[in-house]
């Protein structure tokens, strides 16, 4: 099973996820799915293959979440998700599909656990942090 990443190209969290990736373990199968879009049994999917809810895996920054209204906790998960449906943005990223798992690798280092790394090897990020392989 290939390494896929659901990315979105102008957020530095998922460029960085990205370019972990291909650092340390294979080019991955890279779907921007601001452009592909998203179906509902493909999120359902992910979600629980990541142990996540629709509440957990919404964006709220940088998305028209809260002026959709869909930051009040009375907003249902059917409702998210058809939210999430029609605006793309509204899912957090990046997701990782790793046969090690899926998951919602924020912060970005988060990934290492979807990925065989060498402990203790480094990488840097585009803004200069430095991280370790666990």
């Amino acid at each position: 099973m290939s390494i896929v990443i659901y990315h979105n190209p102008e957020c530095g969290t998922s460029r960085n996820v990205l370019e972990i990736i291909r650092a340390f373990a294979e080019e991955p199968v890279v779907i921007d799915y601001l452009n592909t879009g998203w179906t509902r049994p493909q999120l359902l999917g992910l979600f629980a293959a990541a142990g996540l809810t629709p509440r957990e895996a919404l964006r709220i920054s940088k998305s028209p979440a809260e002026e959709l209204g869909l930051t009040d906790p009375a907003v249902s998960d059917d409702a998210l998700l058809e939210a999430m449906v029609e605006h793309p943005v509204l899912v957090n990223r990046p997701i990782v599909c790793t046969p090690k798992g899926v998951g919602l690798c924020r912060p970005s280092e988060t990934v290492f656990r979807l990925i065989d790394a060498a402990s203790g090897k480094t990488y840097t990020k585009e803004d200069g942090e430095v991280i370790a392989v666990p």
